[in-house]
């Protein structure tokens, strides 16, 4: 999964806004953006490390700031198997980031947009069924 470059780059030094991108340290682009909050971690990441990864980060987030809205851009490259990702998450993995990325928005009362993000599986079809998963999960609660 790659850095957020392009959400990071667009927003650089807007104080009103706070981005936040946990990536592949060593995928695209060699060399990152600067977000508020960024998090490289090593290829093959699991469903433990990065799920451990998000929870940790997400108390920082509202640390000063509190934002009107939250966009998560909800990429599904970090599945075992896609082409460009370098990460191993399971569909359980997915499902429980996209729960306690819900979870959270819900709790702290902050209204949410989701948008579709990477993914590149071995079929268009695999990755329409990843992406699935994020609103599926949206839908449950």
């Amino acid at each position: 999964m790659h850095q957020g470059n392009g959400t990071a780059a667009i927003f650089a030094g807007d104080p009103d806004v706070f981005t936040f991108s946990i990536h592949g340290e060593k995928n695209y682009p060699i060399r990152k953006q600067r977000s508020t909050l960024d998090i490289g971690l090593p290829d093959g990441t699991d469903d433990g490390r990065y799920l451990d990864t998000l929870e940790a980060a997400l108390p920082q987030l509202l640390e000063g700031f509190v934002p009107d809205l939250v966009f998560y851009l909800a990429g599904v490259d970090v599945a075992a198997a896609d082409r460009y990702g370098r990460f191993a998450l399971t569909e359980s993995g997915l499902r429980m980031r996209e729960r306690r990325i819900l979870d959270w928005c819900r709790v702290h009362g902050l209204p949410l947009a989701i948008t579709l993000a990477g993914g590149y599986a071995e079929t268009a079809e695999r990755t329409a069924a990843l992406h699935t998963l994020v609103f599926e999960e949206a839908v449950r609660l």
